[in-house]
């Protein structure tokens, strides 16, 4: 792959006044065009080695080295990019084709194991010592486990914990992975405790959810496995926003994360503890359906819903009721449409595959558009 796509970043901190500032706008610098394969790369969007993540500071930890995947108290947000298999492929002439072998610690990785398998357009089977937030942002990819394999499309969601697992690559596509230090008590991260996956509910009337696949490696076996694979089963709507839904995806309630099954049962807030992570989809319609109507004591009574009523930061000269503000480091991935992040001395546009990450920053996400936008955000526990 001679380069790879650039990918925009905005990361936004707080000035010495404690307004919300941009501190680095522009293409994420840390590219890897061909770290994967001849076919495959990857761009670093950010690095943190520790849990709770500095929420000060001015440096660009996207540069920070580490040893992939990272950290058992940190991990890495990559975006990965991908060439499509043509159709005229030969495996038999793909210098890259590696058989299947048993399980082997990848060389040069703090916790990595390899089965083999790989090509110039296939990934080896392998797990990685994490918990990963996979998000599709365009093209498609095929992912595969032990016990089933599923074609991942723009906009899916996919809760990789700790599975066996490799990718196929049909077309071009990038992906992007928040990926987050997890705890192997047994040794080799197969799934402890028994919470049982929440069943999707019927989508509200006029929202298309977006698709939820969780995988883990079942005890008995080891083998990778689907856990769930459907619209997200937990929802919640904002009566003063027709068209809104804010779609919680998985939580980590410490650091490293666990190996479980399901963690939607945990109690709802936009803030984790522990050095977790709270990671949601959502899904803004145009303003325009909603402004003029909705007002600040909605915002807070949507955010007390959230589980985080702090959060709630409408000022005087705020710019929208929405205004919020927590102690959380917040990846945000816009899935979908067009966003406009509002900060309290600047605003920026973002599109379908642009990134923002906001340091305990006074935001908020304003839609100007006649489309709905969609927007992933892992938020992390954040320190001063």
């Amino acid at each position: 792959m001679p380069s790879l796509k650039p990918i925009r970043r905005l990361v936004a901190g707080n000035d010495a006044a404690g307004r919300s500032t941009v501190l680095i706008d522009g293409p994420a610098p840390n590219a890897h065009p061909s770290s994967m394969s001849a076919g495959r790369g990857h761009t670093d969007l950010w690095v943190w080695n520790d849990s709770p993540m500095a929420l000060s500071g001015t440096s660009d930890d996207s540069l920070l080295k580490y040893r992939f995947p990272g950290e058992p108290r940190g991990g890495h947000l990559r975006v990965v990019q991908s060439v499509g298999r043509p159709a005229d492929y030969d495996p038999s002439k793909d210098p890259e084709v590696v058989p299947h072998h048993p399980p082997k610690l990848r060389p040069g990785t703090s916790g990595t194991w390899d089965r083999g398998g790989n090509s110039l357009y296939t990934s080896s089977m392998h797990k990685t010592q994490t918990v990963d937030y996979g998000m599709m942002l365009n093209g498609n990819r095929e992912l595969r486990l032990d016990e089933g394999t599923v074609l991942m499309q723009p906009g899916d969601i996919v809760i990789q914990v700790g599975a066996w697992h490799e990718w196929a690559y049909p077309t071009d596509a990038q992906m992007a992975f928040d990926m987050i230090g997890a705890d192997f008590p047994d040794g080799v991260g197969t799934a402890t405790g028994n919470d049982k996956p929440l069943a999707p509910e019927p989508a509200p009337a006029g929202i298309r959810l977006n698709r939820r696949i969780v995988t883990i490696d079942r005890p008995s076996d080891g083998k990778s496995v689907i856990v769930s694979d459907g619209p997200c089963p937990d929802v919640l709507l904002d009566p003063a926003r027709p068209g809104f839904a804010s779609q919680r995806m998985w939580v980590t309630e410490s650091c490293p994360a666990k190996m479980v099954y399901e963690t939607l049962h945990l109690p709802r807030t936009m803030e984790p503890q522990n050095g977790g992570t709270v990671f949601r989809v959502d899904i803004l319609p145009p303003d325009s359906v909603w402004a003029g109507r909705a007002s600040a004591s909605d915002a807070r009574m949507f955010f007390a819903a959230m589980g985080s009523p702090g959060a709630a930061a409408w000022h005087d000269g705020a710019r929208h009721p929405y205004v919020q503000k927590t102690s959380t480091f917040d990846y945000c991935v816009v899935l979908e449409g067009e966003l406009v992040l509002l900060l309290d001395d600047s605003e920026a546009v973002f599109r379908a595959g642009e990134v923002a990450l906001l340091k305990g920053v006074r935001h908020s996400w304003s839609n100007r558009s006649s489309a709905r936008a969609v927007v992933a955000i892992s938020s992390h526990q954040g320190r001063y």
